[in-house]
């Protein structure tokens, strides 16, 4: 399996006549989009934005982030949930890079929303601030939802994943400035050199807790639930295989967009044959009942151990319950002799002094923690607010709140903001790019 991803790195974007991609200036028809963004019954209004970084502009609620993109074979950019279902991984797709596609709310937001500064302090705390953002501000006519803290934000995220398409599209017939190529042996047939090296597994467990449709992220337009631990191709997932969902508290989150460019993966490319034999993804998922914790670990040791695996990296999208998953798999593969790193948050409480997982082992020996979710943040008042703001305290967001009988409410009335990290959208990263460092005292 090899792919080609033929890379346009975007230096601005504006409105125009026409959409289009020139000497890095992306163009867009502002009305145009909006008629292609409409054209889904159920959005029922939609404007378009474009924001950069520095921009002194604060987003909420954030729900979805994409990379836009094109495949030169006609296929469905996400196979299986915009289009029919095809084989990802395989071909040529062209990206156009250093930008997104950001969905945010009109109106109203719930569990799995956050929030994004542009520019300002806020801007260090998520990666989406150092990107140029073409924003859908928009609402739907899903009211059964609407004052519910969970959202499926169904409309919203496919006119996001729609229009990632659409955008891309117009660097369809151009000549990208690189090409990244992404391809491994089959398993068996690698040479003596590359065998010889340590074996290495990335196991990745997305968000697929919920048992209801429509809140857990996508595997071919698959809910992820339905799913035990499987073998994919790492290009499959850098290719469209994988939609984010609408579930997890928002700074735990993974975007379409960081499937899209999965950093562990690249980098894990990038030392294979070098350092390392990279045999690929074991998609996990994460449960609700401990036998099926159990399964899932099991599964994931098995394949692991039956690949041959030397190590593995372990990640998990999210906290909390989610923990009770992560620990089971590491120590399941500890057990079965491979060594293993996890990369994962903490929520150790407002003071940082509380257990940071759920679930603990001596055998998690070799953990990367991407912070605290539950730091506070106390952020100055933004000149400029794309969506609805008040949605951080009234709305159930995981890191805000109404009111507090210490701090008082999370969105004051000067507009200055005081919430848990929970809400910075994406905020911990620990899909492998997080903006946060250690310091030593």
């Amino acid at each position: 399996m090899e792919l080609k991803i033929g890379n346009f790195y975007v230096k601005d974007i504006v409105f125009g006549e026409k959409t289009y991609y020139q000497n890095g200036i992306l163009t867009i028809n502002k009305q145009e989009a909006l008629d292609f963004i409409k054209e889904d019954e159920h959005i029922a209004e939609a404007e378009l934005h474009i924001v950069k970084p520095g921009d002194m502009v604060r987003l909420c609620p954030v729900k979805e982030a994409i990379e836009p993109r094109v495949k030169l074979s006609g296929n469905a950019l996400f196979p299986g949930y915009t289009g029919e279902l095809s084989q990802a991984g395989d071909g040529v797709t062209h990206a156009l890079k250093e930008c997104s596609i950001l969905v945010v709310g009109k109106h109203w937001g719930g569990f799995q929303d956050g929030l994004i500064d542009m520019g300002g302090e806020g801007a260090k705390y998520t990666y989406y601030s150092q990107l140029k953002n073409i924003v859908i501000v928009a609402d739907t006519d899903e009211d059964f939802e609407k004052r519910e803290q969970q959202k499926k934000n169904k409309a919203l995220r496919m006119a996001g994943h729609r229009f990632a398409e659409y955008i891309g599209s117009c660097v369809k017939d151009l000549e990208p400035e690189d090409i990244e190529t992404f391809k491994l042996d089959p398993i068996t047939k690698r040479d003596e050199a590359t065998n010889a090296l340590p074996s290495v597994v990335y196991v990745m467990q997305p968000q697929s807790q919920m048992e209801e449709m429509g809140y857990n992220d996508l595997i071919y337009g698959w809910d992820a639930n339905h799913m035990v631990p499987t073998l994919m191709h790492p290009n499959e997932v850098l290719d469209g295989a994988v939609v984010s969902g609408s579930f997890m508290p928002c700074s735990s989150k993974w975007a379409t967009y960081d499937f899209q460019n999965a950093p562990v993966i690249k980098k894990l490319y990038s030392e294979h044959g070098k350092t390392l034999n990279f045999l690929g993804v074991i998609m996990s998922n994460l449960n609700v009942a401990l036998e099926q914790k159990q399964r899932s670990a099991m599964y994931v040791a098995q394949i692991a151990k039956s690949l041959g695996a030397d190590g593995a990296i372990v990640a998990e999208e999210g906290y909390g319950n989610p923990d009770a998953d992560f620990v089971a798999c590491i120590v399941a593969l500890e057990d079965a002799g491979v060594k293993t790193v996890g990369i994962t948050n903490e929520c150790t409480g407002r003071d940082g002094q509380s257990q940071p997982l759920v679930s603990l082992d001596e055998k998690l020996n070799a953990i990367v923690s991407c912070g605290n979710v539950s730091e506070l943040i106390e952020l100055p008042p933004m000149p400029v607010v794309l969506g609805e703001l008040e949605a951080l305290a009234r709305d159930g967001l995981s890191g805000g709140w109404a009111d507090d009988e210490i701090l008082g409410p999370s969105v004051r009335p000067d507009g200055s903001i005081i919430m848990e990290n929970n809400s910075m959208f994406c905020g911990d990263q620990v899909i492998g790019w997080s903006t946060k460092t250690m310091k030593e005292f």
